[in-house]
Parts: structure tokens; C-alpha cells; sequence
């Protein structure tokens, strides 16, 4: 006879405890444990024997049809060339980003080729999902849609239908009734991501499960969950724009490098082939002092994309130091390589840095466009239209090399662009009709750009 036990779990990263507790050990959150109650099976004396066999890994056979495109060559492009069947996939991001609309339209494609979709829905009815695909455009007789948070029901529906895809939308809000827990709890998530694993692999379904993530963007549950699946995917995109980004932080069947440029439309989403020049088809030649245009990469794709800075007097004993898109600690640390390298006095002026279209910048390689426009506009300056610039820098001044030097000044070429400035170590192989400048320091980075006066806005 199966025995209770209680327990207490933290739901910020799923450690466990036999009493409650105020900060967790694991995470050092406050007030995340929550009491629930877990069935004790007696242990079986004896154990399933495998009758699986080990096999040589020269002799195993691979097959290549097991990838299916999802109609969306950006998507394709995220997944490593397709969704892999019998894969446990994550995709994750904010409320209102497009999971929901993304896994549609991949639905309606995969569907439309044969293929049999179940659609679980477990926070919108039918009837809801029916609206949004009305306006999505979606139609196919081999795509099901099934609203339901009971999993034992759900599992019920796949031996019915045996699927070729299967969606849960979402995790945390379906749940099992062998878990006494509410739903979206550490346990319920573990337990039914566990099955799904067991029905993908086992079934050779293809397995899409989407993801809430809390305010501070990580996703909601255990880490362990990440650690269960076959990919994550991350939705990032600004509430307030319609572009988004599809990006992989894991894949066991193909590379992390790669990101998806989207746009969101009424219709649904709509890829982007070009997205450095959706990034700057609202700049004009009559730039204002303050504005560069960088070349950064997300994954292995180049994007040219503008910063402007502003620099102002303050009235305040203690100076501004504003930055949208770019960490905020490395805008300090550029500032500070200005005033000490540069003698740029910024110690009396507000600082503000905006990347434009709502990009959040990670890679060090948009140092040097920071501190040009910063230091453009301290001095009421412009850098010529033309020029895009790209380069770390380090605390001594030095600009210090960056990778896929070549895709940045094709990228910059393929745009119309005359010049871009490099790092001197950085060894281009590109024979593209752009003047490459190769500079060793902050100081010769801003002697080699082109000063203008400033023009008429």
C-alpha cells in the first residue's frame, strides 16, 4: 500500500526539504516553499531486466529523413534544419511574444504535408484557438485541436490518435492526477515533461512543449526541466516593436548559433531575410552627432544596427548613466576608458545609450560603436554616414579582435557601405569593395573616423 508523505519544495529551482524554510539553501530566494504531499510506492524486489542489447557505434545506421521542415525557414534555420522526430522540444518567452501564433502556423504547414498535429490547449478553448487561427489563415483536416489540463486524459487522446506532432500548451498549466500538487507546481512540471520525454522517445513523436517565464526571464519550474529536453528556444522581442528573435540556448541536434529575425504582423509572424536592413530603413544620411551603426552578430548572422547616444549637462549632484539595449555595467566600464584613456570628461553630463529597434546587444564587439557615439556627441560631431565600426575594447585602451570579421564587412558592403573599422589584428580574407581601417586604439579608431560638421536635422 502506497504511504503519504509531506514535503516541502522550493518552486523557484525545485529543492526539496522535510521542513519548511524562509530562504532557499539552493537559490536564496525568500518565501518560494511550498508544502506538498507525495505517494511513497513499496519498492518492487524485483527489477525490469533490459533486453536492449549494446551495439557498436560504427555499426549504428543513422537515418537523415528524420527531419521535417516546419514551413518557416527562419524557425528551420533555429532548429538546425528541421524538427527531429521523436525530439522533446522547449520554446519559452513572454506573454503575448507569439508561441502560441509560431506553433500555429508550424502546425498548419506540417499538417498540410501529410502529417497528423495534435494541438493540446490548456489555457485557451477551442474555440479561442478556432479566432486566432481564422486570422492566422490556418486550415487542415489532419490538424486536432484538444483542450484539456488533465494529462491522464491527454495521454488517453495521443493512443487514440497516434500524432505525428504533438503541442502542450502549456507546461505549467496541465497536470497529473498522481501528483497531489496544484499545477505549474515543481513536481507537476517534472512529472508530466518526464512522460512527454517517455512518449517522444518511445512513440517517436515529435514533441513541442511551451514554456512561461518568470519576471526575471528565465523559464518557470525546476532547471532540471532544461536539463530533460532535447532543445530550448527562447521568444525575445520588445512588447512595444513587432520585430522578435527566435533563439537557441540548447540543441542536441544541431548548433546554438543560430537566431530567427521575425516580425509580427496581423496575420501572424512573417520572416525577415534581411534584418540589418529593416534595423536601419528609418536613418538618413543627415545623421545627428551621437550615431554610429555597428556590425554585431546574433549567432552566425551579421546585423548592422545603429546606436545613438546623448550627452547633456546634469542637474543633479550625481550624473545619469541610462543604457536601452546594451548592459549597464559595460557602458560604465566604456565611460571610464574615455575619461582615462581618452580625457573625455564625462564626470558632470547625463549619458544616455539606446540601441535602436529594441535589441539587447550582449557580445563585446559593440564597444567601439559605444564609444564613439558617446564621444561623438560630447564633442558635437558626426561620423560619416558610411562607415560602420566594430571592436572590443579593453580597459588599457586597445581595441582587441573579434570573430566572423569577414561576415560583418560583407554585410557591411552588401548595404552600400564605403567603410568599416576593424580591429589591426583582425585578418580579413574579404575582397568585397568596402575600405577596411585597421586600428590598434581607441584614440586611432577616432582619428580614422571621418568628422563632419554637424548638419541640419
Amino acid at each position: 500500500m502506497a504511504k503519504l508523505k509531506s514535503k516541502w519544495v522550493c518552486q523557484n529551482c525545485g529543492y526539496e526539504t522535510a521542513k519548511s524554510l524562509g530562504k532557499c539553501p539552493e537559490c536564496e530566494k525568500w518565501g518560494t516553499f511550498v508544502e506538498e504531499t507525495q505517494e511513497i510506492q513499496p519498492t518492487s524486489k524485483s527489477l525490469p531486466i533490459d533486453d536492449i542489447a549494446p551495439c557498436l557505434i560504427d555499426d549504428i545506421e543513422v537515418d537523415h529523413s528524420i527531419r521535417v521542415s516546419t514551413g518557416i525557414e527562419e524557425f528551420d534555420r533555429v532548429l538546425g534544419g528541421g524538427l527531429v522526430q521523436g525530439s522533446l522540444i522547449l520554446l519559452a518567452g513572454d506573454p503575448g511574444i507569439g508561441k502560441s501564433t509560431i506553433l500555429l502556423q508550424t502546425s498548419n504547414y506540417v499538417s498540410a504535408n501529410g502529417r497528423k498535429i495534435l494541438y493540446v490547449s490548456a489555457e485557451e478553448s477551442a474555440s479561442q484557438i478556432k479566432l486566432r487561427a481564422q486570422r492566422l489563415n490556418v486550415k487542415s483536416d489532419k490538424l486536432f485541436i484538444y483542450s484539456q489540463t488533465n494529462f491522464d486524459s491527454i495521454k488517453m487522446r495521443i493512443d487514440e490518435l497516434k500524432p505525428d506532432m504533438l503541442v502542450i500548451d502549456s507546461i505549467q498549466a496541465v497536470y497529473s492526477a498522481n501528483i497531489s500538487s496544484s499545477p505549474g507546481s515543481v513536481s507537476q512540471i517534472r512529472e508530466c515533461t518526464n512522460i512527454l520525454m517517455d512518449i517522444a522517445k518511445n512513440k517517436n513523436i515529435t514533441v513541442v512543449v511551451i514554456g512561461h517565464v518568470t519576471k526575471e526571464g528565465n523559464i518557470a519550474g525546476p532547471k532540471v526541466l532544461e536539463h530533460m529536453v532535447d532543445t530550448v528556444i527562447y521568444f525575445e522581442g520588445d512588447r512595444y516593436k513587432s520585430y522578435r528573435l527566435l533563439r537557441c540556448m540548447k540543441n542536441r541536434f544541431g548548433t546554438t548559433n543560430e537566431v530567427g529575425v521575425f516580425n509580427m504582423c496581423d496575420d501572424g509572424l512573417h520572416e525577415i531575410s534581411n534584418p540589418s536592413e529593416m534595423f536601419l530603413n528609418e536613418r538618413t544620411k543627415n545623421v545627428t552627432p551621437g550615431s554610429v551603426v555597428i556590425a554585431t552578430n546574433e549567432g552566425t548572422r551579421p546585423l548592422l544596427i545603429e546606436i545613438q547616444a546623448l550627452v547633456g549637462t546634469t542637474s543633479y549632484p550625481s550624473p545619469r548613466r541610462v543604457s536601452n539595449g546594451i548592459d549597464y555595467n559595460r557602458l560604465l566600464q566604456i565611460l571610464a576608458v574615455l575619461e582615462k584613456r581618452i580625457g573625455l570628461n564625462l564626470s558632470k553630463q547625463d549619458v544616455y545609450v539606446n540601441v535602436i529597434g529594441g535589441l539587447q546587444i550582449d557580445e563585446p564587439a559593440a564597444d567601439l560603436g559605444v564609444a564613439l557615439a558617446v564621444a561623438t556627441c560630447a564633442r558635437d560631431v558626426i561620423v560619416s554616414p558610411d562607415t560602420v565600426i566594430v571592436g572590443e575594447i579593453g580597459l588599457s585602451g586597445e581595441i582587441r579582435t573579434v570573430n566572423n570579421i569577414d561576415k560583418r564587412i560583407k554585410e557591411a558592403a552588401k548595404l552600400g557601405f564605403k567603410k568599416i573599422i576593424v580591429p589591426k589584428l583582425n585578418k580579413s580574407d574579404c575582397n568585397e569593395e568596402i575600405e577596411v581601417v585597421q586600428c590598434a586604439r581607441l584614440l586611432d579608431a577616432i582619428s580614422a573616423c571621418v568628422y563632419k560638421e554637424k548638419q541640419p536635422v
